[in-house]
Order: C-alpha cells, then structure tokens, then sequence
C-alpha cells in the first residue's frame, strides 16, 4: 500500500488549504482513516478522524474551523483547513488502517509541510 498526500504550503493567518492522501495498491477495507500533526518540539497529536461510515472527531483547537472527510471508492481522505492560525504550522501526517481479515496494519503519509505565516 502507497499513500500520496498532497496540498499543504504557506499561507496567510486566516486563510485556507486542502489536504489529500490517496491510498493505492492492495486494500481489502480501511477502518478509520485519520490526519495527524507534529509541530517542532512537540508530540504528534490526532487532528481528525473519520470512520468508513463518515463518523468525525476533531482536537479542540480545530473544530468549527477543519473538516475530515473521505472517498471510500477512492480511498481517499481529505482535511479541509479554513481560518488558520499560526499554532496551526506543522507536519500533516495522514493514516490509513488497512484491514485484511482479522489484522490491521496502520500505514502513514510521508507528511506534508503547513506553515501559517504573515
């Protein structure tokens, strides 16, 4: 399995991006697909998660501002990022559990670069 995650950048405080991971290769079903963060010096921490059914969570500090959601027929998940802020700048990691039968195996994006600055 492949994860190809796409859009982050720089941008102004209070403006927008849209993240992408798309998943390839071979892939019976996914659990919950996930968006992750890592700011320098600091523990990774779960942005957002979203189950097959479209079940979301959200940390405190994005909600009403990012939205999680999915392509099941493309294995894809997204992560809509609107107002940012400065605390937002990180690494982006997004997570997809594979399911094969009774084992799950968790496979990550190669991490895309946000940085929120004036």
């Amino acid at each position: 399995v492949q994860l190809q995650a796409s859009g982050g950048g720089l941008v102004q405080p209070g403006g927008s991006l849209r993240l992408s991971c798309a998943a390839s290769g071979s892939i019976p079903s996914i659990n919950a697909m996930g968006w992750y963060r890592q700011a320098p010096g600091k523990q990774r921490e779960t942005v957002a998660t979203i189950t097959s059914g479209g079940s979301t969570n959200y940390v405190d500090s994005v909600k009403g501002r990012f939205t999680i959601s999915r392509d099941n027929a493309k294995n894809t998940v997204y992560l809509q990022m609107n107002s940012l802020k400065p605390e937002d700048t990180a690494v982006y990691y997004c997570n997809v559990p594979v399911r094969r039968g009774w084992s799950t195996t968790n496979y990550w994006g190669q991490g895309t670069q946000v940085t929120v600055s004036s």
